[in-house]
Formats: C-alpha cells, structure tokens, sequence
C-alpha cells in the first residue's frame, strides 16, 4: 500500500489531577521524541557559557528548540487552570519541576498511602460469585497503585496473592497448578488465563446439570394437586383455573343417611 504522506500527531496525555500517572505517561512521550535530556539533567550547563564558541553555540540552538518542542507538548497536556497555579514555567525543566513539586506530594504523605495500599491488597479476597476478570481487575488495580508510589511487584508476588485468596470453588485447580507448573516463572496473565478456562467449564457443568434436571423430572410431579382442609369441606388446587369445593355434608349424607345409619 503506497504512503499517503498523511503523519498522525501522537495523543498528548491530559493532567487529571493523577499526578503518577501523568508523568509516567509524559516521561514515556518525552523519551521517544527525544526531548527528555532537556528536562533531566536539563542544559543549564550551555546557558551558562559566557562567550560559547561556534559548536557550543549550535549545541545551544539546538538545545533550546528542543526545549520550546517540549514545553509544547506540556502545555498542551496541562489545562489553563492548572497552568495559572504554576510560577515557573520559562523553560521545559522548570514547568516539570514545579508540577512535580505540587502535585507529588511529600514522602510522609507517600509512605502513608502506600501502607494504606499494603493493607488493601493483603485483605483483599474474591468474592463468591465473583468472575476471575473482575477479580484480576481488583488486584492488579491496587498493584499498579502501589507501583507508582515505587513498591517493587513482581509476577511471582501477584500470583501468590492471588491462588491463596481465590474461592473454595478454585481449590482443586489451584492445587493442580501449584503441582504442576512453576510458580516462580508462572505469569499473571497465565495465570488468569489457567482460571478463566477453569471458570468456563464450571459454567458449563452447571449448565448441562440444570437442563438435565429439568428433563428428568417426573411428568406427574408438574401437576401435583394439593389437598386443604376449607370449614368442614375440602378442596384441592391443580392446574386449572379454578379451584373445587367438596361438601364434607353432602358426602356423609349418601354414606350414612341412605343406608339408614345416624349421620
């Protein structure tokens, strides 16, 4: 297919107020446009030359539109309002280092929230009834959380967490995968796939029980007639549409004044 010559810009991440996953993001676009020397160390070095000689100065230039291509794409990626709250903003360094320091936080408040995350994923279980996808969601949510406050996971730690907090419905197939597999090289997204196949054949399972029940069931037991007891009477509901009397009075009369005996 011949090249249309069309160049699609690459998506700029906006700032939502998630400050970890902004930068993650930012960094990682910063980096394959090759702008992130500008921000880290930066080129205050080349600045600071008095009387730079002619390589120094094209490495200045060159240095210097790189920062106005970079701090582009900041503004681009953080709203006005945002922006207004930001005093330093010359140059592309500056304009990071001061998001940084806003929105990062203190350590103290770090440490705080990353124990917070410790706790969550430590008691955190499946549900009864709960799918393996959206379990998976759960636990790799808090993970990913953790990780922007700089913990280390790794996989074997995930796929730990999670066989020791599956429901008792998992039992045998986490057995048979502790036996069978090394869990020390197993991946999360194997894991979960091992499961999910699991999950399927459960359901299937209790699919075919339900049609089968359903297709032994005695044709008579569908339209069982119940007896009650109704003032002196009887009467009996079945599948029709009414419901029938039987005078207790009427029946002792043929039995018992017919035949000349006291009623």
């Amino acid at each position: 297919m011949a090249d249309t010559g069309t160049f699609n810009a690459p998506a700029v991440p906006k700032f939502d107020g998630d400050y970890d996953h902004w930068s993650l993001v930012m960094e990682n676009l910063l980096h394959s446009k090759e702008y992130w020397g500008i921000i880290d160390p930066g080129f205050d070095d080349l600045k600071s030359i008095e009387k730079p000689n002619p390589t120094q100065k094209a490495a200045l230039d060159e240095a210097t539109l790189k920062d106005l291509k970079a701090k582009n794409y900041l503004f681009q990626s953080i709203n006005k309002t945002t922006l207004k709250t930001i005093t330093q903003k010359e140059t592309a360094k500056q304009l990071w280092d001061s998001m940084k320091v806003k929105y990062k936080g203190s350590a103290k408040v770090k440490r705080a929230q990353l124990q917070r995350l410790r706790r969550t994923l430590e008691i955190l279980e499946m549900k009864v009834g709960e799918g393996v996808t959206g379990y998976f969601a759960r636990v790799i949510e808090t993970v990913n959380d953790m990780r922007n406050c700089r913990e280390i996971i790794d996989d074997v730690k995930i796929v730990e967490k999670i066989l020791r907090s599956l429901t008792d419905n998992f039992n045998y197939v986490v057995c048979s995968i502790e036996e069978s597999k090394d869990i020390d090289s197993l991946t999360v997204d194997e894991l979960q796939e091992s499961l999910q196949v699991h999950e399927c054949k459960v359901i299937e399972k209790k699919t075919e029980e339900q049609v089968l029940q359903v297709k032994n069931e005695p044709r008579n037991a569908r339209g069982r007639v119940k007896w009650t007891s109704q003032r002196g009477g009887s009467s009996f509901r079945g599948r029709g549409r009414g419901r029938s009397y039987v005078n207790r009075s009427a029946i002792n009369y043929f039995r018992y004044e017919k035949v000349g005996l006291p009623v």
